[in-house]
């Protein structure tokens, strides 16, 4: 069950609307409730449980004494100081904006903090040793699809991916310090929840900032942290966006009950295949060999601007064909 932030704001229409957007965030291990006077909250925690309280700055001092584990003050102008433990968040933000900063402050409390439980996420590798092959389009396109009917997390495991210059975002967060925190041993999704961002109906992570920051992860680094991320159970599904990581594609691609691999029918792409599954069948990964589905994606030419990446993704040739494919791998299931 997860645990509770309230909220409560002098304007009441403020944080029903900040509690409805915080409620639909699936990287957010709380349940947020919100309050409309001091006196129902006082009430309710007398008999509940609250992890984060977050109030209007101008009744800081009647909430001062209330048992939440951490108050947060929301403020509507110049961020006030630290005063009491108490920190402030500016408010007229979006709510993912206030959400990551309430994360942050709460990761870094010395107490353990909560882990989300669930049924492990799915998680779905893709990978080709074949360059443009149209792998990262396909991974956003099956992305935005699934998510429209499931929790979906997309992850590029690219050393220089795009998704930096596509994303209207400013990244406070990325893999390279989920990486950082998981080989420190302080990983916890709370940490986590700080990097997640929206695009569209997918939450990805931003990929790491330096090539070096995934050139020093082993396989076993990046498999362990798949599989811990898998573990909790957030999300339905985690799409794996693999980068050219030779031989250690094999070793990361055994955690995934799912793998596609995008091929084009060239001599030269047809020839970096078969060293591949040579490649698979001298190292005994037969299983993962037969786990393996190829892809010939349709080629697209249309793609304008940027700006439109997303709905021409969606709804272009590529997009028609992953709702096929879906269409296909859940009636297998179904019937499986």
């Amino acid at each position: 069950m997860k645990r509770v932030i309230a909220v409560y704001d002098v304007d009441p229409f403020y944080a029903d609307r900040f509690a409805k957007v915080a409620n639909q965030k699936e990287a957010v291990p709380f349940t947020v409730i919100a309050f409309t006077s001091v006196e129902r909250l006082k009430r309710y925690m007398e008999e509940n449980s609250v992890e984060i309280l977050l109030v209007d700055a101008g009744a800081r001092e009647m909430v001062k004494d209330l048992p939440a584990r951490q108050i947060l003050t929301l403020s509507d102008g110049e961020l006030q100081p630290v005063e009491g433990g108490i920190a402030s968040i500016y408010k007229y933000q979006s709510a993912e904006g206030i959400l990551r900063e309430v994360m942050a402050s709460y990761g870094a409390a010395p107490e353990e903090s909560p882990v989300a439980a669930g049924v492990p996420s799915t998680l779905i590798g893709v990978y080709s040793p074949v360059n443009r092959c149209l792998k990262t389009s396909f991974c956003l396109a099956l992305g935005q699809i699934m998510a429209r009917e499931q929790k979906v997390l997309y992850l590029n495991l690219e050393d220089c991916s795009a998704m930096a210059k596509l994303m209207p975002e400013s990244f406070k967060g990325d893999l390279s310090d989920a990486f950082y925190y998981y080989r420190q041993g302080n990983y916890n999704w709370v940490k986590l929840a700080t990097m997640v961002y929206t695009w569209g109906s997918l939450d990805y992570i931003a990929p790491v900032r330096y090539p070096e920051d995934l050139s020093s992860m082993t396989s076993e680094d990046i498999k362990g942290f798949l599989m811990c991320l898998a573990g909790e159970g957030v999300y339905d599904s985690v799409i794996v966006d693999m980068g050219q990581f030779g031989r250690m594609a094999a070793e990361i691609l055994d955690s995934c009950q799912i793998v596609y691999m995008p091929v084009k029918e060239d001599i030269i792409s047809a020839a970096k295949i078969e060293i591949f599954e040579e490649y698979l069948e001298a190292s005994g990964r037969q299983k993962l060999k037969k786990r393996i589905q190829k892809l010939k994606l349709p080629y697209h030419s249309n793609f304008s601007r940027r700006e439109d990446y997303l709905e021409q993704l969606i709804w272009g040739e590529l997009g028609d064909y992953v709702r096929r494919l879906l269409k296909g791998r859940f009636h297998e299931q179904a019937v499986g």
